[in-house]
């Protein structure tokens, strides 16, 4: 099994430099089709020389019925053996679409502008870009995650960014998932991907691949409606005292895996992470995560302690 030594170590030294597979995008970017048509998409943490998010949406603009796209890309202030970023200068281009009839991006079809600054999202001009967005779509850096999301709900865009799981169990995000204000896209096959990048990848044998580094865990936020969000997860199991012990610092029962949960149970339950990618607000209810409600601020049965729960309950028309 792989491990995310390598990213953990990235993370550290603040080197965010993963860049996105095209078929890992093309994979989750289907289902959102409908979304893109007559709108700006924003790539804001893309180099577009190996950006395959500019690739993906420059050759798709018209197939998509895109309006504008506009990619920013950060000045490497930061040259080394791992960098892919080239840039002396940060730049940001925008494409307007085919305009020789060849429906192909071609590169005196693209405009290419310096930014005054080093491209960081969060400064002047580059939210300047983000609010002319209808829709920002981007693997943004993992550890200013945190930052990054609370810009794109400040300003109210419509995202389909890539962040870690657990990213969801953040005192800043998990409200945003409480309040419907944010949910888990389709995600990537096997709940991890291959990113490229010159970071050193300590992946097994069987896994390894050259150039890329594998990062488990991963998948896609979006506040854009899909219709996975809608689907109604499947019970079967019933709940008994035995199978579904209570825990000892809170009143709720324990569920190890989301296809465990009892379709007979209506109090509330702690779930695995994984459950957020079939949470269906229409049939559960967030309550809140073992670290904000409970005391010791983590889950334990039998004097032992669990890995972190999500805390859910079903909703009264599923009990019906």
């Amino acid at each position: 099994m792989a491990s995310n030594k390598g990213l953990n170590q990235a993370n550290k030294q603040k080197k965010d430099e993963f860049y996105t597979q095209l078929s890992d995008i093309e994979h989750e970017l289907r289902h959102y089709r409908a979304h893109f048509r007559g709108k700006t998409v924003l790539c804001n943490c893309d180099d577009p020389r190996v950006s395959n998010f500019f690739r993906y949406f420059a050759f798709n603009f018209e197939a998509l019925g895109l309006r504008r796209l506009i990619t920013t890309c950060y000045k490497n202030q930061d040259p080394d053996l791992f960098s892919m970023n080239t840039c002396e200068r940060a730049i940001w281009l925008e494409y307007l679409g085919d305009t020789n009839g060849n429906r192909v991006p071609d590169p005196d079809e693209i405009g290419i502008r310096p930014l005054q600054g080093d491209g960081d999202f969060r400064s002047p001009e580059c939210v300047a870009l983000l609010k002319q967005a209808d829709i920002v779509v981007t693997n943004p850096p993992f550890s200013l995650f945190r930052e990054y999301l609370a810009q794109l709900i400040e300003y109210g865009k419509k995202f389909i960014i890539i962040a870690h799981q657990n990213a969801i169990h953040y005192k800043e995000v998990f409200p945003l998932f409480m309040r419907n204000e944010i949910w888990l896209g389709y995600g990537f096959p096997g709940n991890a991907s291959f990113f490229i990048s010159k970071y050193e990848d300590v992946a097994t044998a069987s896994s390894h691949r050259e150039g890329m580094i594998r990062v488990s865990g991963v998948t896609w936020f979006t506040n854009l409606d899909i219709p996975k969000r809608h689907e109604e997860l499947i019970l079967y199991k019933t709940y008994t005292p035995d199978d579904y012990p209570e825990y000892d610092n809170y009143r709720a029962i324990n569920v190890n895996k989301t296809a465990e949960i009892p379709m007979d149970y209506g109090g509330i339950m702690g779930v695995p992470i994984t459950f957020m990618d079939k949470y269906n607000p229409e049939q559960f209810e967030l309550i809140g995560t073992s670290t904000t409600e409970m005391a010791r601020g983590a889950p334990y049965l039998n004097g032992k302690r669990i890995y972190e729960r999500i805390l859910i309950r079903r909703r009264k028309q599923d009990e019906n």
